[in-house]
């Protein structure tokens, strides 16, 4: 599991890299999408709207919880971001720049999550959804377990 320390400069270069996405995409650079994108970018861990409505409170800012439900919501459908099913938070995408479907591994004992993209799994759900007579817009899986470091320490 590869753990990264987390210092401003790395915060800033990838909150810049999302705004370079964002406005690749025709959206306007807000201040609120930033502080939500900051707010993603300074934790390792899902965060639901309230967490992030939270943090931003103890920063003192205010962000109404619809509205960044509203800018999660389009983070995600543009990779910035990843709903994890199991806690109904959201997480920063590990893996912007890739294409492909992209997935999570949590830990059920420490939450680490892992994203990865496995092209064959998509084309096999794909497959299975469209000989069903189902047309996929958007794929949503997560593997729930645990992560060799607990496995070992078991």
């Amino acid at each position: 599991m590869l753990h990264l320390l987390i210092t401003p400069d790395i915060i800033l270069l990838v909150v810049r890299d999302s705004i370079q996405i964002l406005q690749a995409q025709g959206y306007k650079i807000t201040k609120p999408r930033k502080q939500v994108l900051k707010a993603l970018e300074e934790t390792q861990e899902p965060l639901s709207p309230y967490d992030i409505q939270r943090i931003l409170r103890q920063q003192g800012k205010y962000l109404n919880h619809v509205t960044i439900y509203r800018i999660l919501d389009l983070f995600r459908r543009l990779n910035l971001a990843h709903r994890v099913l199991s806690s109904g938070g959201f997480v920063k995408c590990a893996l912007r720049d890739k294409q492909g479907c992209h997935r999570l591994m949590v830990c059920r004992c420490c939450g680490a999550l892992q994203e990865f993209i496995d092209d064959k799994l998509c084309q096999h759900e794909s497959e299975l959804a469209q000989n069903s007579g189902f047309h996929t817009e958007y794929h949503l899986s997560e593997s729930s377990g645990i992560c060799s470091d607990c496995y070992k320490k078991q």
